[in-house]
């Protein structure tokens, strides 16, 4: 595999820089999807719609989605290192000027930058986590650092919601931006040397995708999916609130169900895609259908809602393991652009997800957002399913 050539590094090192990558995936995404369980705060803080306060999510999955090509191959020649380093100084201070900003345009501005950030992170991340380790454990070292996903939907997403609560969402992100800058110093020191591997011109990562006929079919999937469960999770706290009466305390522990839920899917997985990748993450596409569809039906209870944020969690977890292992597998030798045109495609959907959603939420309702999601996630269930002849998400 050509992401990993030697290893210099010793043991603890190595595995310390795995841990530290881990909590930077921690922190990228708990910034990307906290607005999530802030929504109703900050709308009402800044005098806007529900809808409108989820283009915060929006403008920064577009920013990660469409300019990681070009960064990411203007900046291949790049330590990787230093390249972290520089990521998680544009995330701390974005995080601070959301907790200061006076006013809701300044706001998005601050998510689109950060938006930048994390896109490039996103091409890089996992790669670096398993060069820093002998070749023989460098799924394990993915696995590790995409548990940081888990970890930000457990712990991160409710405690930022429960701090949002407590003392306003403008402290979360200030304790956010803060965080941001121990990783960074962490990085400093216990991340070594990594200079750039198999990045590629910008034509040539947009190029990928057409000459790579399994890459395609992954992509277009993996879009249908995270645009339906993005399109319904963006605003899931206001459909608990209509539909269930939860109060703040009661969405953010269901937020923790979900994130348990998530952490067992990625748990789960990780055990299951050496068997069979293709079968995992089929089923993890058909429980994030099934879960929607539950949600609508049995969600209006506590003990339904319970049951529906933990399959969802447990769907999603899974699928977002399955995604990155079949994009390795359809461009082994170009992993680093591969993973560009897959943060593209990925952080794009987040953003048209939550901004399809918004417009649904606002002019149908909450519950058409939701219905949203079983649509797009049950498309990505279909393209599975026909791809078997090309077997593009399958080794």
């Amino acid at each position: 595999m050509a992401i990993h050539t030697e290893h210099p590094h010793s043991a603890l090192r190595s595995w310390l820089g795995v841990a530290v990558i881990t909590a930077s995936l921690f922190t990228f995404v708990t910034t990307e999807l906290m607005p999530v369980g802030l929504l109703t705060p900050v709308g009402d803080s800044l005098g806007i719609s529900v809808g409108t306060a989820g283009l915060m999510v929006t403008l920064y999955g577009v920013s990660a989605g469409l300019g990681v090509p070009f960064i990411v191959a203007w900046t291949r020649r790049v330590n990787r290192r230093v390249l972290l380093s520089g990521l998680l100084a544009v995330l701390a201070l974005g995080n601070l000027v959301t907790a200061l900003s006076p006013n809701y345009p300044l706001v998005l501005a601050a998510r689109l930058v950060m938006g930048f950030a994390n896109g490039v992170f996103w091409a890089i991340g996992v790669s670096m986590a398993m060069r820093l380790v002998p070749a023989r454990h460098a799924n394990r070292a993915s696995a590790i650092a995409l548990s940081g996903i888990s970890i930000a939907t457990v712990v991160g997403i409710p405690l930022g919601t429960w701090l949002g609560n407590l003392t306003g969402w403008r402290t979360t992100f200030l304790i956010w931006s803060g965080l941001a800058a121990l990783v960074f110093a962490a990085v400093a020191v216990t991340v070594p040397s990594l200079p750039s591997q198999n990045a590629v011109s910008v034509r040539e990562v947009f190029k990928l995708p057409l000459r790579n006929v399994r890459l395609r079919v992954v992509m277009i999937t993996v879009v249908l999916y995270v645009l339906g469960h993005f399109g319904a999770y963006t605003f899931v706290r206001p459909w608990l609130e209509q539909n269930s009466s939860a109060t703040p305390g009661l969405v953010a522990a269901l937020l923790i169900v979900y994130g348990i839920g998530g952490a067992a899917g990625n748990f789960i997985a990780g055990h299951t895609v050496t068997r069979n990748l293709r079968g995992t993450f089929l089923a993890a596409c058909a429980g994030l259908v099934v879960s929607l569809l539950l949600l609508l039906t049995l969600g209006h209870t506590l003990t339904g809602a319970v049951i529906c944020l933990a399959l969802w969690g447990v769907s999603f977890g899974a699928a977002n393991l399955c995604q990155v292992n079949i994009t390795l597998a359809a461009a082994p030798d170009t992993f680093e652009a591969a993973m560009s045109i897959n943060t593209l495609g990925y952080n794009t959907s987040i953003a048209l997800g939550a901004l399809f959603g918004g417009l649904v939420a606002d002019h149908v309702g909450v519950g058409a957002a939701i219905w949203f999601g079983v649509v797009l996630t049950a498309a990505s269930v279909v393209m599975t399913l026909t791809s078997r002849a090309e077997k593009p998400v399958g080794v």
